[in-house]
């Protein structure tokens, strides 16, 4: 049985977070307003609605696939995260990465996705050494050091 998502309409044009197809991990976010993005400008668009999230989950707000292909448009901040407690306005901090085209939008379209993620609350235990961490075949190695 999933959790609820209690959602809020904070304006009577927002549009409630939906899944496009059955199974989908994500709800598609709508933007409130319309609005144009210049080549290279950000923009923090309001979607209306405000959620609360269920116990032991967190939100992620990641970008869609498609608006990125076509578009070039990307999510300052991808992910954003929604922690459990928060109650305001989802806003999503769009970024248009053309170097030449704007982006324009319409009040409902699809600007982003809401994932809901379940969160371990784990205890942080402070310990002496790298050999209390315990081994393992990676050890250290960063950024490419698994390979090309």
């Amino acid at each position: 049985m999933s959790a609820a998502l209690r959602v809020q309409r904070l304006h009577p044009r927002a549009v409630l977070p939906t899944r496009a197809h059955p199974g989908d991990a994500g709800l598609d976010l709508r933007a409130l307003d319309a609005g144009t993005l210049a080549p290279g400008a950000r923009a923090l668009v309001p979607t209306g609605v405000a959620i609360a999230l269920p116990a032991g989950h967190a939100g992620l707000v990641v970008p869609r696939s498609g608006l990125a292909a076509r578009h070039g448009i990307a999510l300052v901040n991808a992910p954003g995260l929604i922690d459990e407690g928060y109650r305001g306005e989802l806003r999503v901090l769009l970024l248009n990465t053309d170097r030449s085209e704007a982006f324009t939008w319409a009040a409902g379209d699809r600007i982003a996705q809401l994932v809901l993620v379940a969160v371990a609350a784990a205890e942080v235990v402070e310990v002496d050494d790298a050999d209390a961490l315990g081994a393992t075949a990676r050890g250290a190695g960063g950024f490419g050091s698994s390979g090309t």
